[in-house]
């Protein structure tokens, strides 16, 4: 199977990279040994229960509009529900960050170190610093600049959004909108909404407004051609 070209850069000192690959979920984990069989479990669990819930209520896989708070329904669809609500977008726009985030915390009682990505959606429990590299498609910033972390900060989510790069839904023609939660969930809804609203370089300034009203979001970054904002909990580093 190949690997999208971003993780082709992966390098994390002491950890063991596996891909668990089940049906539309492709993830790229990074912990402290091979945990791909509870992993894939958590992965076979999360998907049936969405799939589930899609099979019972089919506008929610296709609404790009806030679904209604539903308390019977299972707990992974309640976290992208929520995500939706808040940055204004459809529940489906959360569905790789939420899936990242409940693996990864599946996997932090065996490992102290865990790093999940779905997509460009990833869920990070630190044990040293990292500096995650922004891939930005045909822009000469991609994979120029990196987003350094600190252990303190996580765990976190770093989920990004491109109109130019890759299969997901984007209204907008930023190379990289990325932002930065302890929800993964909502950072992963977050980065579709405020890649929806850059339609030009232009827009990038106001893109950035409208995220720091959101609740819960710590920062984030957008690049559109040569044209690189930032805002928020936001460390950036040359790569």
């Amino acid at each position: 199977m190949d690997q999208p070209q971003y993780r082709t850069r992966v390098a994390r000192i002491n950890l063991t990279a596996f891909r668990v690959k089940i049906h539309q979920t492709d993830l790229l984990i990074q912990a402290c040994g091979d945990l791909r069989e509870l992993a894939t479990t958590v992965v076979l669990q999360e998907r049936r229960a969405l799939e589930g819930y899609i099979a019972a209520h089919p506008e929610f896989l296709e609404t790009l509009t806030p679904w209604p708070m539903d308390p019977l329904a299972p707990p992974l669809v309640q976290t992208m529900i929520r995500a939706g609500q808040a940055a204004q977008v459809g529940p489906m726009a959360a569905v790789a960050g939420a899936i990242a985030q409940a693996v990864g915390q599946a996997l932090l009682p065996l490992s102290p170190e865990v790093i999940v990505e779905n997509g460009g959606d990833i869920y990070l429990h630190l044990a040293a610093p990292a500096t995650v590299a922004l891939f930005a498609g045909a822009s000469p910033l991609s994979l120029k600049v990196g987003l350094y972390l600190e252990v303190g900060q996580t765990p976190l989510g770093v989920c990004t959004s491109s109109g130019t790069v890759g299969h997901s839904l984007s209204f907008g023609q930023a190379d990289a909108a990325c932002v930065l939660a302890a929800d993964v969930a909502l950072a992963d809804a977050a980065a579709t909404a405020v890649g929806n609203r850059v339609k030009a370089p232009g827009d990038i300034a106001s893109a950035l407004e409208w995220l720091s009203g959101i609740a819960g979001i710590l920062g984030g970054v957008v690049i559109a051609g040569e044209k690189l904002g930032a805002w928020g909990e936001v460390e950036l580093r040359p790569l």
